[in-house]
């Protein structure tokens, strides 16, 4: 049987990332791939029988087996050890909580912070079953996570509405699924509320996510007020990771981080209100909102998303996180906005025609 070794070098990749693993190993096994990429297959395969894959830059002893065993139609020993981990046993409702999902409505790229190429993270997201995805890279105040200038998101939509008519090509000659990336952004919520990106270009977009990542100690009262505004904005179609929570462990050895403070009350009827989805961050690392919070936003009427804020490929797999933990708090496949499909959804955010006009 025939594999193909830069399918099986992503794959080990993708697993590390699901796990948290340090990120200099998944740049091993990415940058691997790459370079079996551009080599031609004749090269690959000489190479493999002479035991020079390592003279090629960007291939180390074990990337090399790697490819060496796919070659043989063989299964990676080392993609057999790696493809357990960050495995989570999940119960049967968040299960079908999960295959109910249709997509993922908060993802990052290199264009921002995250670590891998549109297009990838598109291949990744239909890959994994989805119909759609939403980019939401950050906006230009998060200079820190190089967030995107009003010129800058404008040069990605471009960049999506390529990677749309390639991935469109692939599902019309049958070789692949229908599937759609979505236009959006992770829009920062300034501390006077309002949004930190040009108006007439949020309304282009298909989704905006909007979160709060600075001053989160502020007093509960401002921090209150600053989240209404941005929820009562008409361009917010879900509030992210809405406490900025960093919860302790998960790999990383960092001393976490504690809740924003706000009247929850207050925020997620303003939610119900103006109709903006409370987001399930499924990052291991922020688990946000914690459950109680979650079932206070169910309570008072709030729909959800349940995201993977991912920033690699891999991430993208940690959907049934979010999902464990939705179950546990009672919600059902209605609630969940990312449930519906594409023109569902659009209508519900009601910028589509714009977007794609």
């Amino acid at each position: 049987m025939s594999r193909d070794p830069a399918q099986d070098l992503r794959a080990i990749a993708f697993c590390l990332e699901r796990a948290l693993e340090p990120s200099y190993r998944v740049r091993a096994f990415r940058t691997a791939a790459a370079v079996v990429d551009r080599t031609g297959a004749d090269e690959l395969a000489a190479r493999a029988a002479a035991g020079t894959l390592t003279d090629l830059t960007g291939l180390g002893k074990v990337t090399a087996l790697v490819v060496t065993e796919s070659l043989r139609g063989e299964e990676p020993v080392y993609l057999r050890r790696v493809q357990t981990l960050g495995e989570t046993p999940v119960s049967e409702g968040a299960a079908a909580l999960r295959a109910a999902l249709r997509g993922d409505l908060h993802t990052h790229s290199d264009w921002s912070d995250g670590g891998s190429p549109i297009e990838e993270m598109a291949r990744a997201g239909r890959a994994l079953g989805h119909e759609y995805m939403v980019l939401t890279d950050h906006s230009p105040r998060l200079t820190v996570a190089n967030g995107l200038t009003a010129e800058r998101l404008l040069h990605q939509l471009e960049v999506v509405a390529g990677v749309n008519e390639v991935l469109a090509a692939e599902a019309a000659d049958g070789s692949a699924p229908p599937f759609r990336l979505l236009t959006g952004i992770e829009c920062d919520i300034d501390e006077d509320g309002s949004l930190d990106q040009d108006p007439a270009l949020l309304a282009r977009l298909d989704v905006v996510v909007a979160s709060v990542h600075s001053k989160l100690r502020m007093p509960r009262e401002e921090m209150t007020a600053r989240m209404v505004a941005a929820i009562s904005n008409p361009h917010t179609d879900v509030l992210g990771h809405c406490t900025g929570r960093q919860v302790v462990g998960h790999g990383r050895g960092g001393k976490g981080r504690p809740e924003s403070e706000f009247d929850a009350e207050i925020v997620f009827a303003a939610c119900a209100r103006f109709g903006v989805a409370v987001e399930v961050n499924s990052r291991p690392e922020r688990l946000d909102p914690p459950k109680r919070l979650l079932r206070l936003a169910l309570e008072a009427g709030c729909t959800v998303a349940i995201d993977t804020d991912a920033h690699a490929p891999g991430q993208l797999d940690w959907q049934h996180l979010g999902c464990e933990r939705a179950h546990l708090c009672g919600v059902r496949p209605e609630d969940v906005v990312n449930a519906r499909g594409v023109d569902d959804l659009l209508s519900w955010t009601g910028r589509g025609a714009a977007a794609t006009g």
